[in-house]
């Protein structure tokens, strides 16, 4: 079903974040809900403690960006369904398994949803209400998705986790076609994604670069997938099982097929999402989760085979490839960036809202308890351990 999702607007963010005057009345004003599935119209009034109520309410956002293009991300579709056209063959060139395929292509049936295996995600499942359940209860089988990472990061001068630092691949058949649109279009969800962090920042009550100076080095992704409609188009296929993922802010763009759905944290609901030009959808990851301490927790999703997605499909040219492209970006925080939830907490000792919400915590009769959250781990060693949980991690 479709429910309603906080939108922030970053070019009102980028106009007025520097007044003062603005800033102050701004943050009386309470986020607009707006319906994915609807026209989406943005109050002119911007909070800037909006993100971070939604991502600690709903574990989501809309955000609208006008340097988002609609025509840069039509190219990149473009470019990626001529891609996942080949054969196998030829995909196979771009497989780096000693890298745990975080560059170049990973084939269908090879990343396995966390969800299967780890007691906590089947609790969330339990808890739901039947009819807001994902389609895969179980876990346990690979998804049938292709995809491809094409890294966007700045090289560290050095580093504690080198396979994690990688040069892009290039498929042999793109050498003069891909680098262009795929750099275009990842750059601009980037900035979108990285103005997200700023907002965050500031709402949580930290200095508004705090996360774009710990993320300065990620590992950030440009990670489209892609699902084969003429092997796996069928209604209630799931294209990617039940499961959140290990960065810090995962970004989406449009789609041209029907499929994602997201879980509101504060409601339980399954939200189908539907995205207009200049408007991307971003959810908490586990690197955001384990920073916080669990304020805010890491976002739950899948993708599906709908009807929407089998009408969009009968919509297309008969020429056109049947494969479903996602337009997702995955931004992390350095690989050697040290997490500190205890930090968190002290650094947000006077931050309204974040007391706020440890005071609604506790009038529920629960505890926000930092400590199921490791101190001092390391981003890049809960990369690799995530990357274990769901078959990627090669072990080198």
């Amino acid at each position: 079903m479709a429910c309603p999702l906080p939108i922030v607007d970053l070019d009102v963010f980028r106009a007025s974040s520097d007044s003062s005057e603005a800033s102050n009345e701004a943050t009386r004003a309470r986020p607009r809900l707006i319906a994915p599935l609807a026209v989406l119209t943005v109050d002119p009034r911007l909070s800037l403690a909006q993100a971070a109520n939604a991502l600690i309410e709903y574990g989501a956002l809309i955000v609208k960006d006008s340097r988002v293009s609609k025509e840069e991300n039509e190219r990149f579709l473009d470019l990626l369904e001529e891609y996942f056209a080949q054969d196998e063959e030829e995909l196979r060139k771009d497989l780096r398994p000693e890298v745990h395929y975080q560059v170049g292509v990973t084939l269908e049936n090879t990343e396995k949803p966390k969800c299967h295996s780890y007691d906590p995600c089947k609790a969330i499942i339990a808890s739901l209400d039947p009819e807001e359940r994902p389609l895969d209860l179980e876990g346990g089988r690979a998804d049938p998705k292709c995809r491809f990472f094409h890294r966007m990061g700045e090289t560290p001068p050095e580093t504690d986790f080198p396979s994690l630092r990688m040069e892009n691949v290039t498929p042999a058949a793109f050498a003069t076609t891909w680098q262009e649109p795929m750099e275009r279009w990842g750059a601009q969800i980037k900035q979108a994604v990285e103005g997200v962090s700023e907002m965050l920042a500031v709402g949580l009550g930290l200095p508004r670069e705090t996360f774009l100076e710990a993320g300065q080095y990620g590992s950030h992704l440009l990670a489209p997938t892609a699902t084969d409609l003429r092997r796996y188009g069928r209604i209630g296929e799931i294209f990617a099982g039940f499961h959140t993922d290990l960065n810090f802010l995962t970004i989406h763009g449009r789609s041209r097929f029907a499929g994602l759905h997201i879980w509101a944290r504060n409601t339980g609901k399954r939200i189908s999402i539907k995205l207009p030009p200049g408007h991307l959808l971003v959810q908490a990851g586990k690197q955001l989760e384990h920073f916080t301490g669990g304020l805010i927790l890491a976002g739950y999703h899948e993708v599906v085979c709908t009807p929407a997605t089998l009408a969009a499909l009968a919509a297309r040219p008969p020429d056109s490839p049947a494969i479903r492209i996602s337009s997702t970006f995955f931004w992390h925080l350095s690989s050697d960036y040290t997490l500190s939830p205890k930090s968190f907490v002290e650094r947000t000792s006077g931050s309204e809202l974040v007391q706020r919400e440890k005071r609604r915590i506790e009038e529920n009769g629960e505890k926000w308890d930092i400590g199921r959250y490791e101190e001092g781990l390391k981003v890049g060693t809960l990369v690799q351990n995530e990357l274990k949980e769901i078959a990627l991690y090669s072990g080198a």
